[in-house]
């Protein structure tokens, strides 16, 4: 059993890990405990056989829907758990779950729980795909390329094609699900998408979560070309699918930046609190754009002062990236 972290971006940086897994255990049945969404993204997967779904919100909420949780997992009789996401609760359902052999970082507090534990301090700086793969080289599985791989099907893709008609389409991510502090502004993403629509004539397509529609509806004021609006009304699957068929992602950095470098989209990737050290896409195809301030990396959901680290972003910082990514990069992705 491999539990999965909850975020999307983490959990595609967390599939050279799971490919690692499988790569060393080659005739072992891998399961994967992931949330709704992320079951979504991963589901089919070469990096597993199944995947189960724990869901909190609803069938699983509560003490009684997590032992019941834990119930259906001592049912698989599992030989050894992988803990990619580092809550004290993933150990304590492996515990619960009566599974032998609990392996991951000693972190929140469930140091008791592992059998097989390992310090986060050797994984400190390191990009996110590297914090993964090096638990498993710590618990001797050897390595494995940290570049994540992405896949849609085929009907997945002709989906994409219903909506974008042949069109060529520069994917606009505006928003990103851990705070607002992570979030551009959404004048500045339509005055770019406007931009791009002049110069490349690639049209804007929106993308983001059912959170993320009144940000969508912002952006779509200042767009002057036609537009696509997909913001909240596609899954995880769906979204992949248009993301694989788009030739740029201008993006905050976030879940779906992750899936377009994991598909080998070419990306401009908008970093103002968080650190790319640490979470920039593990892919060639990409540039950042970022403005040094004294205050960043911050890390922190929502800015408490001016949010100098976005606002000193301007849509001409991004077109530069986004001229020479474009101007440099070798074909069609």
């Amino acid at each position: 059993m491999v539990r999965v972290p909850n975020w999307i971006g983490d959990a595609v940086m967390a599939i050279p890990a799971m490919a690692a897994i499988r790569k060393a255990y080659p005739e072992a049945r891998v399961t994967l405990v992931a949330n709704p969404v992320v079951a979504g993204l991963l589901a089919g997967h070469p990096c597993c056989d199944r995947v189960i779904v724990l869901d909190k919100k609803l069938e699983h909420a509560g003490m009684r829907g997590l032992l019941r949780f834990c119930a259906l997992l001592a049912g698989e009789r599992f030989d050894s758990a992988f803990l990619l996401q580092n809550a004290v609760e993933a150990a304590i359902i492996a515990r619960f779950a009566r599974i032998p052999i609990r392996a991951g970082y000693r972190t929140d507090g469930r140091r008791f729980l592992l059998t097989h534990g390992v310090s986060a301090s050797v994984s400190k700086g390191l990009h996110h795909t590297r914090y993964y793969m090096t638990l498993l080289e710590h618990l001797g599985l050897g390595t494995n390329e940290c570049r994540p791989v992405l896949t849609c099907t085929s009907e997945e893709l002709a989906f994409a094609d219903t909506i974008l008609r042949g069109r060529k389409c520069a994917v606009i991510n505006p928003g990103a699900a851990f705070g607002s502090a992570k979030r551009w502004f959404p004048e500045r993403f339509a005055a770019v998408a406007n931009l791009v629509y002049r110069e490349s004539n690639l049209l804007p397509l929106l993308i983001g979560g059912p959170g993320e529609v009144e940000i969508g509806e912002q952006v779509m004021k200042g767009i002057e070309s036609d537009a696509v609006n997909l913001i909240g009304r596609t899954t995880v699957r769906q979204m992949m699918a248009v993301i694989a068929r788009s030739s740029l992602m201008i993006t905050n950095d976030s879940g779906p930046m992750h899936i377009a470098a994991a598909l080998g989209i070419p990306v401009v990737a908008l970093f103002g609190p968080t650190d790319p050290v640490a979470t920039a896409p593990a892919s060639d195809r990409w540039r950042l754009v970022k403005k040094p301030v004294d205050c960043a990396p911050c890390l922190k959901r929502k800015c408490p002062t001016d949010h100098r680290c976005m606002t000193n972003i301007e849509p001409e910082d991004v077109m530069k990236s986004v001229r020479d990514l474009l101007g440099s990069d070798s074909g069609p992705p």
